[in-house]
């Protein structure tokens, strides 16, 4: 083949195909729309180099004279007759234009990496889909109450919106769904179902639901990015399987993190911009940056607790962009375009909107409740010193025995057991040496690692003098998280990211060896050695979490009306009382949440010598009319001998119902 045969054609003598199967994506400067016919990703179609194979064939049948392996001449076609009664192209009926379709978007790669997230999130949260309607993981305290939450979210918007933040719990207190972090953006799961069978099935399907989100968006972030498939499968793995998020499967809030780096990829997207290829602006799509703040938005509406560090996160992205615009403003004179500034200016408008929502109740409970507003005492109490970051939490299965002594050191392990993964360490190393990212990105992107970690650890770091306690005492909101370690979160993200470019620029260099073999061994060999990493990040990912049985509904709870109170009270056993809740959403003056509401401390208080005259005239007072006591939970409480007592009050009757009691006030 001549070097003019070659450039007709459009191909590189040496192309081949990549290990993760993209020809172009590890190629600097390739362009999707430039390395194919198909229309770009922005929707403009893609310009299609003519080369001497499209041209048509002259009009006297000849070719250029070379033969064909079949002995037919190039020019000529395989069946003379054609020439003169050529058959006609075959037109495709409705049935197989929907089938053809249908198959193109079932081999997507996008599809496939749904597929893909979904099937291990299921295999990497087993057991929990084994017994969804009775088990739940880790625990059945904090799963109870976010259980509850997605119930009650649900039915208020089923029944009377206008009752959301009024929840049946925590009676007589108003604002009381805003007590923790609500989970408000599953609201639409909540609105299957009724019960606490129903509940518990929901939460055990958005765990894992949550797990597959985490994995997609960091891969879609790789990817856009500029990280290969192999790359972005490992970014994706190590974010949503990390070892330290093992210590979080009680809580929901944490876990439900994918639409953070979803809304980035989304928004970097929409702005025709990577960190390959830099700032590309005809790939700009208004579309896919409006999305990206509706993703954001709904990530906020999950909680505060990641939500609030992502909106901080989202406005210095916002910052650094205008600055360095403005920097290159000669060079970059419209880095917009009129329909991406708008989408821009309603989705950074509809983001802060749903925010501003959100913190109103906020604002209304630390205003209520002074004591519900955290300290720096508690700030130092959940703050984890530097070997958390290399200790893996108990639910690990290859570390949690092999580090039970570093964990027993550590004051609050659940919170401080921090380690992203040895094997992530080693490739993120490795991607600050040997990676596709430029090399001031990788400095970018470590320093972000360093800066998050130091966060992360709250005032263990010079006493969280110029890290922490700034954030603390001037950023509106940031006094209401008090576990610095959930930080570790975005140090994971970036982690992953540095690991990704080192991936991806291995998996360039098996194909350039392939090539340059033939025949291209042991090319097929290193393309399977890249799979290597990603399973030893999800074999530190495996885990040993237990799924207790939850409790099961006492059937008084399913007669009695309220107001009423469930005796014994505490802050865990008050959890399985409000899942037990989700038949009728009684009121009541039980709950648990993040701190304790002074009227509920005062009648536990009250009703310690119950059922006397005095704690039945307290009840009587704040509006209690029933009281429920459950004799199996009754031992080495401060009502232990609650039932040995004669009832005291007059107008009280006492009522047996199962193995619970009933007094009717």
């Amino acid at each position: 083949m001549t070097t003019e045969q070659s450039g007709a054609t459009g191909r590189r003598p040496d192309a081949a195909i990549r290990p993760d199967g993209d020809a172009s994506a590890d190629r600097p400067d390739a362009d999707p729309a430039e390395t194919t016919g198909a229309a770009s990703e922005d929707g403009s179609p893609g310009e299609r180099a003519t080369t001497a194979d499209d041209a048509a064939p002259t009009g006297d049948g000849t070719g250029d004279g070379k033969d064909r392996a079949d002995g037919t001449d190039d020019g000529e076609p395989s069946d003379p007759w054609s020439a003169f009664g050529p058959a006609p192209e075959p037109v495709l009926g409705r049935v197989r234009r929907a089938a053809r379709s249908v198959g193109r978007f079932l081999v997507h790669e996008w599809t496939l990496a749904v597929f893909a997230a979904l099937a291990l999130a299921a295999a990497m949260t087993w057991p929990t889909l084994r017994y969804p309607r009775h088990t739940l993981p880790q625990d059945y305290w904090d799963p109870s109450l976010q259980a509850w939450q997605m119930a009650w979210s649900g039915h208020a918007l089923r029944t009377d919106p206008g009752t959301l933040w009024q929840s049946n719990t925590f009676f007589p207190e108003s604002w009381s769904f805003a007590f923790s972090d609500t989970l408000l953006g599953y609201t639409p799961a909540g609105l299957i179902g009724v019960g606490p069978e129903h509940a518990v099935l929901r939460y055990n399907i958005m765990f894992v639901l949550a797990h597959a989100l985490a994995a997609f968006g960091a891969y879609a972030l790789a990817r856009q990015l500029g990280a290969g498939r192999i790359g972005g499968a490992v970014a994706g793995a190590s974010f949503a399987y990390a070892p330290w998020l093992l210590a979080q499967a009680g809580h929901l809030h944490v876990i439900s993190n994918g639409g953070i780096p979803l809304a980035l990829a989304m928004l970097a997207r929409g702005h025709g911009w990577s960190l390959r290829h830099g700032y590309r602006p005809r790939r700009r799509h208004a579309g896919w940056a409006f999305t990206g703040w509706l993703v954001a938005a709904w990530q906020l509406s999950l909680g505060f607790g990641i939500g609030l560090p992502f909106a901080y996160a989202l406005a210095g992205i916002g910052l650094v962009s205008v600055v360095l615009w403005f920097v290159r403003r000669r060079r970059v004179k419209r880095p917009f375009g009129r329909r991406l500034f708008l989408a821009d200016v309603f989705g950074a408008l509809a983001f802060a909107a749903v925010g501003a929502a959100l913190a109103v109740p906020y604002f209304k409970v630390a205003e209520l409740h002074p004591n519900a507003e955290r300290t720096l005492g508690e700030i130092v109490l959940y703050s984890p010193p530097p070997s958390g970051f290399f200790t893996a939490p108990a639910e690990s299965r290859v570390w949690g025995g092999l580090h039970e002594g570093a964990r027993a050191v550590l004051p609050w392990h659940p919170e401080m057991t921090l380690l992203p993964g040895f094997v992530l360490y080693a490739l993120a190393a490795g991607g600050l040496f040997f990676s596709v990212w430029r090399v001031r990105h990788r400095l970018f992107l470590l320093a972000g690692v360093l800066v998050t970690m130091a966060l992360a650890m709250g005032t263990r770091f010079f006493g969280g003098t110029f890290t922490y306690v700034p954030l603390f005492e001037h950023l509106p909101g940031w006094s209401g998280l008090r576990t610095p370690g959930r930080m570790m979160l975005w140090t994971t993200l970036l982690l992953g990211l540095l690991a990704a470019g080192a991936l991806t620029a291995f998996c360039m260099r098996v194909r350039e060896l392939a090539a340059e073999r033939v025949p291209p061994w042991p090319g097929p060999w290193l393309r399977l050695a890249t799979l290597l990493p990603l399973l030893l990040v999800l074999a530190e990912g495996l885990n040993v979490t237990p799924h207790p049985v939850v409790p099961q509904q006492p059937a008084v709870m399913r007669s009695v009306d309220g107001p009423l109170l469930v005796l014994p009270s505490s802050q865990n056993l008050d959890q399985p009382v409000m899942l037990w809740s989700t038949d009728r959403f009684q009121r009541m003056v039980n709950g648990g949440s993040g701190f304790t509401p002074k009227s509920q401390a005062d009648i536990r208080e009250a009703t310690v010598g119950f059922p006397d005259a005095t704690s039945v005239a307290y009840l009587r007072q704040v509006g209690v009319r029933n009281v429920v006591v459950l004799r199996d939970r009754l031992g080495g409480t401060p009502w232990e001998r609650m039932l040995d007592r004669p009832v005291d009050a007059p107008g009280v009757t006492r009522e047996q119902i199962g193995d619970a009691v009933v007094f009717r006030l």
